[in-house]
């Protein structure tokens, strides 16, 4: 069998092949990069929602035992819930500081990370 396609056309055919293994790979790279970030999410999700129920109930037992203490148990929750809303304006006051700048830096490190081969 004789090839008879010429140079430029092998030429244009590898060239064509290189760019969709390029953008194959590129597309792969971002599905992996992507589900890297979402599983830790959602990890750390998982997390925090199990600590956030743990912290709910022990602060219901917290305040009860407080309103005891003082005679009524309504007082017991008043004074954990102003505790809770000056941890809330402190986290609104340095939101950008101690949440979104941590979470912005954890996920463009996920994305930059280079997959050993």
């Amino acid at each position: 069998m004789i090839d008879n396609a010429t140079p430029i056309e092998t030429l244009f055919e590898r060239a064509k092949d290189y760019s969709k293994s390029t953008i194959e790979l590129f597309k792969l790279n971002a599905i992996d990069k992507s589900a890297d970030v979402v599983s830790s999410l959602l990890a750390r999700l998982a997390v925090i929602m199990t600590v956030v129920l743990s912290v709910v109930i022990i602060n219901i037992g917290i305040s009860i035992w407080v309103g005891k203490l003082l005679g009524e148990v309504f007082y017991g929750f008043l004074i954990i819930g102003g505790f809770y809303a000056f941890i809330a304006l402190l986290l609104h006051i340095f939101r950008h500081q101690w949440i979104k700048h941590p979470i912005s830096n954890s996920i463009v490190k996920k994305m930059m990370k280079e997959k050993m081969p």
